[in-house]
């Protein structure tokens, strides 16, 4: 249960004065994900990017142009537009040393003559221009008198908006917000303290970013936004800890297999495992044969060959006479895995069967678990519903783990005694992201490709010349050729993207006719899967797409892909989206279609995919373009993204916070005391309920 102290930062923030449901909706998206209602703690982590400094109070001859400025000035006169006139008002006014003519358009003509009296001074700000020989301000962003002076910050911050929500209305619900900051106890230890002279307290700089003293007080290398970096690090790593600790400590067996088995299903393999894969199947082996629960993560290139060794691992724990799961995050890569390992499982011996949430003989199948005449389960999140239930399952296979929250890990772990859990990810994880997110877990690596993989000829085209593609296209197909045509993100909307694909799928058909297929996220499994069958049966030979073909899809045939607008996307997308092809015997080939002109960070992206087919070092890219907010693809894919953290900028805090976790689990496993609730509410304000109630779980 969160402690009482924090209730007033979890509060909707409707409950603060001027919130009304109009602006909280506003406030929601601009916020909050998934229309989660935004808190006054949301409020307070909505970080300003820049300030404007008023602290100059030049003269008019004296104040630089192109710059914010302060300045005093006495109104001389008013020039209001003709009654049906489209012009501006204008407001004269001066000092000793120059004068400036202010210019409202469409504004409150009441508004503008109450506030500039003529005779009057008054103290504004705006950017100053020289239009036409004349300094103006246009549309000054204050107008005040001495008293509104007073009150006004003289450095002001400024944050990121969403349409129609106004700077100021945000400005004041973030100072009700602040308001409403408890002191709280310090969780930090001394030694990590000691490492980071001069750190505010928490409040303090929630404080000094809101309410900046100077411009140098909001940057990311700046004390109080390094205290915040290093509090969010902390409750991430320590929540991975203590869930590693609950893991590890829970009750062990070892699953150690005689080998039957799996030197079937290497017999039957066309190719022999690369030295990487040898190694990562003995490290997860030796995993199993301990009585200590495993936790590992197998992160491999595209096409590295993670899944045989994960068919090899579960294959170990049926020879120990138990049963193993695959849980993907979409029904489309589920019924891909069982395609790709139905063959060499059966001729191992191995009976596995497909789970999904419209499984037919849904209930027969439930009852072949349970009685464990079904050696590998294989589907999604349907899998660790209260339904589903195994004779003793041993090992956990998560695919694409980043789609999965830890609680779904623990969820699937949960439905056997001492169930070993064995997760992969196709996207290359960036060695300084290895311990953010994947801090709970020992790690193999697969940077190896099986013999066979064809080099893939990416080249990149600009969008106008899309009828030489469509033309190569029309040649390429008279081959026998399969092309995916990937359609652009064009906002962070599903609805959009399709219309986009929808859009492209029938300029296509206008060419080339009933040759091309359409997927997309929204239509129904059955239509999506139909689309996909008939491509990969050579039925259509053009499949378009959005980017729910990026992971799992398996076509051998197909050996050309376009990807429209390649600008829009991050540079490990695009290589997840380009290693859909090169997986047969064809030459292989990537159009990478971009609009001009290209921004300098999306021509180093296209450049560097064109350079190497290496998805670490692409990886390692991505981070330094990108940074860690976007590298992994948190929007789309679930992944638990920083608020306050730039791992481009804090990157270093991440070894520190690190071993601060461990120093807490090793000498105050169960967060009791004084600083244990301190870390305690530093877990709940971060949102990692997960790991608290592992404290009291057995």
């Amino acid at each position: 249960m969160r402690p009482s102290l924090l209730n007033p930062l979890f509060a909707p923030a409707t409950s603060l004065p001027g919130v009304g449901s109009k602006i909280a909706k506003l406030l929601d998206k601009l916020v909050t994900e998934s229309g989660v209602g935004a808190r006054v703690l949301d409020l307070l982590f909505h970080l300003p990017y820049a300030t404007i400094d008023r602290r100059t109070r030049a003269k008019i001859a004296e104040a630089p142009f192109d710059r914010v400025v302060l300045i005093e000035a006495q109104v001389v006169e008013h020039y209001p537009p003709g009654p049906r006139s489209r012009a501006p008002y204008k407001v004269l006014v001066e000092d000793e040393t120059g004068d400036v003519l202010l210019v409202f358009f469409l504004t409150n003509h009441a508004w503008i003559e109450k506030s500039l009296p003529v005779g009057e001074r008054r103290w504004i700000s705006g950017k100053l221009e020289l239009w036409d020989g004349h300094r103006q301000i246009v549309h000054p962003d204050r107008v005040l008198d001495a008293e509104g002076l007073a009150k006004m910050q003289a450095v002001e911050p400024v944050y990121g908006l969403t349409e129609g929500l106004p700077p100021r209305v945000l400005g004041k619900a973030i100072a009700a917000a602040l308001e409403r900051l408890p002191d709280l106890p310090e969780w930090h230890h001394v030694p990590a303290v000691a490492k980071m002279p001069a750190m505010p307290s928490f409040a303090a700089a929630l404080r000094a970013l809101h309410r900046p003293e100077n411009p140098e007080a909001i940057e990311p290398t700046g004390p109080a936004r390094v205290r915040l970096a290093y509090d969010e690090l902390l409750a991430h790593q320590l929540a991975l800890a203590l869930t590693r600790e609950h893991l590890r400590c829970a009750v062990g067996r070892a699953t150690q297999g005689d080998g039957r088995h799996a030197a079937k299903i290497l017999s039957s393999l066309p190719f022999e495992l690369t030295p990487a894969q040898t190694r990562a199947l003995a490290e997860i082996r030796a995993d199993l044969a301990s009585p200590s629960r495993m936790l590992r993560l197998l992160q491999g290139d595209v096409g590295s060959g993670k899944t045989i060794v994960a068919l090899l691992a579960m294959a170990s724990a049926v020879e120990a006479g138990r049963e193993a799961a695959l849980m993907a995050p979409t029904e489309l890569l589920a019924r891909q895995h069982y395609a790709g390992i139905a063959e060499y499982a059966e001729a191992a011996g191995l009976r596995i069967a497909l789970l999904t949430g419209r499984s037919a003989e849904r209930a027969r199948l439930l009852s072949a678990l349970a009685s464990g005449e079904i050696d590998i389960a294989i589907g999604t999140h349907a899998l660790f519903q209260e339904s589903v239930a195994f004779r003793d399952l041993g090992l956990a296979v998560v695919d694409e783990q980043h789609r999965f929250g830890v609680h779904q890990r623990l969820a699937l772990g949960a439905k056997g005694k001492a169930v070993d859990i064995l997760v992969m990810t196709a996207t290359p994880i960036p060695r300084s992201l290895v311990l953010t997110y994947f801090g709970d877990m020992d790690v193999s690596t697969l940077p190896e490709k099986p013999p066979g993989r064809q080099p893939i000829d990416t080249r990149a085209l600009p969008l106008e010349r899309i009828g030489e593609v469509t033309a190569r296209l029309s040649r390429a197909l008279a081959t026998g050729s399969r092309a995916y045509w990937v359609c652009p993100l064009v906002e962070e909307s599903e609805a959009i993207d399709v219309a986009a694909a929808e859009a492209r799928f029938a300029t296509l058909k206008e060419i080339f006719g009933g040759k091309v297929g359409l997927v997309h996220g929204r239509m129904k499994s059955e239509d999506r899967d139909r689309a996909m069958q008939a491509f990969a049966a050579g039925k259509t030979q053009i499949l378009v797409a959005t980017t729910v073909i990026e992971v799992g899809v398996d076509v051998p045939e197909a050996n050309i892909m376009v990807i429209e607008r390649a600008e829009r996307f991050g540079l490990a997308q695009l290589h997840q989206l380009r290693g859909r092809v090169g997986r047969g015997k064809a030459k292989s080939s990537c159009l990478l279609l971009y609009k001009t002109p290209l921004g300098e960070t999306a021509k180093a992206r296209i450049e560097i995919l064109r350079e190497t087919q290496d998805g670490f070092r692409i990886a390692e890219e991505d981070l330094r373009l990108r940074g860690e907010g976007d590298v992994l693809g948190t929007k789309q894919s679930g992944m638990p993204g920083f608020k306050l953290a730039r791992l481009d900028v804090h990157g270093d805090l991440l070894k520190l916070a690190h071993e601060e976790a461990r120093h807490i689990l090793a000498t105050n496993p169960k967060l009791e005391g004084g600083q244990g609730k301190a870390l305690l509410l530093l877990l709940y304000l971060f949102e990692r309920e997960t790991a608290v109630k592992l404290l009291g779980a057995g």
